[in-house]
């Protein structure tokens, strides 16, 4: 009896959403020789159409119980880093849709038989797939009569202060407008996104971004197993409360259908981060969509283990390539990571890497253990004249403008904690 409370409870939390974050990845939108699979798309677009006025019919009946969610969004919204305001309404379900596909669509155009190993002609495929998977999207969804927004994202766009204001904006006004945002990485001028998991910890960010009340990932596997799926004797896990559920679990790592880059290790993953960040997670195939968003027991259930976060410091933390690395004293490494304080030129022993003022930076402990990653204020260049010196003397030498932290506490988030 216990056990069938808390399902239900899992599936009304679940069904209450109101703001959802929904991934699917190329292998379910393509055919496997590449090109988009038009059915594929309509089905996923049917299902979320119908998840939406869903969303309405339950949000009139609850505002005529005393607008409870109504007043939930709008407290979340006055929340938003920067924002700008809350949610307007207090019926329709919104949907943020995180679609993988680019690059696969733009093969078959290309003439090319595979996923390419070459980052040139993936950029080149992504460049033909977008455009052509977009307008599948606007024509689908214009049979429902909603609007679709186009957002191409990199982890520069929201690893700094402005620009991750100026990206929540548009998402939520997106929302606002009654438009269905479609966010994909912007393949063709990203290198690091391009490798990044198949958009599976873009959603989990985009999640964290949007303030969701859910991430639904759908893949072509119903969830996760204890084991290969396809082996005798495996079965899927239900629910998954705590990473410690998660001990012995072989999780693999290879997609199926050969035209997407992640597998079940980096959807685990993007759970882990956007549980982690307070926001509970749906993992299911594409077929069972419908049941996903109905609540309905399907797949697996990642249950939030966290709390929500500065914004943008989860981007620092998973989504920004470092571009360079400084190595701390001991002091610098406990006034860090156990005081949460700047860090100074007089903390730092030595820099290695080629970066700009702005650019993320790992810090290191003198093992050279990763243990913050930050938002640097100078270039690489500058700061061998600074190593060990207080910000007094060097603003005497130096000027003014070198009397600040190399690294600021706001600008800074702590690894492995």
């Amino acid at each position: 009896m216990a056990a069938e409370k808390g399902a239900a409870t899992v599936r009304d939390r679940v069904a209450d959403a109101r703001r959802i974050v929904v991934k699917i990845g190329s292998s379910s939108l393509t055919t496997a020789a590449g090109g988009l699979d038009a059915d594929r798309v309509d089905a996923l677009v049917d299902v979320l159409a119908k998840a939406r006025n869903t969303g309405a019919a339950r949000g009139a009946s609850a505002e005529r119980g005393g607008g409870r969610r109504e007043g939930a969004g709008a407290a979340r919204g006055a929340s938003a880093e920067g924002g700008g305001g809350g949610r307007e309404g207090g019926g329709e379900k919104e949907i943020v849709l995180v679609s993988s596909g680019a690059i696969a669509a733009g093969l078959a155009p290309l003439g090319l038989a595979r996923r390419p190993r070459d980052l040139a002609r993936q950029q080149a495929a992504a460049s033909v797939g977008q455009g052509l998977l977009v307008a599948r999207y606007t024509a689908s969804f214009a049979r429902y009569g909603v609007r679709v927004g186009q957002v191409l994202l990199t982890s520069d766009d929201t690893s700094r202060r402005a620009h991750y204001r100026n990206a929540y904006r548009t998402l939520d006004q997106l929302l606002a407008m009654g438009a269905l945002p479609v966010v994909n990485e912007n393949d063709t001028v990203a290198t690091d996104e391009i490798r990044f998991g198949d958009n599976d910890r873009l959603a989990a960010l985009v999640a964290h971004l949007v303030r969701a009340d859910l991430l639904v990932l759908l893949s072509d596997v119903d969830g996760l197993y204890d084991g290969d799926p396809a082996s005798p004797g495996t079965s899927r896990i239900p629910e998954v409360a705590g990473p410690e559920d998660l001990e012995g679990v072989e999780i693999g790592s290879a997609g199926r259908a050969g035209v997407g880059t992640g597998g079940m290790a980096t959807k685990v993953e993007a759970a882990r981060i956007a549980a982690s960040a307070g926001i509970p997670v749906v993992l299911t195939s594409a077929v069972h969509a419908a049941d996903a968003l109905a609540g309905r027991a399907t797949g697996t259930y990642f249950h939030s283990t966290g709390r929500r976060s500065a914004g943008r410091l989860l981007w620092l933390a998973h989504a920004s390539a470092p571009r360079g690395a400084l190595t701390l004293d001991d002091g610098a490494v406990r006034a860090v990571v156990q005081r949460r304080t700047s860090l100074l030129p007089a903390g730092i022993a030595s820099v290695e890497g080629d970066f700009s003022a702005g650019d993320p930076v790992e810090l290191r402990d003198g093992e050279g253990r990763a243990v913050a990653r930050g938002l640097v204020n100078f270039d690489a260049k500058e700061i061998p004249l600074l190593l060990g010196r207080s910000t007094r003397d060097l603003a005497r030498e130096l000027g003014p403008a070198y009397e600040r932290e190399v690294v600021h506490r706001d600008d800074l988030v702590v690894l492995g904690r």
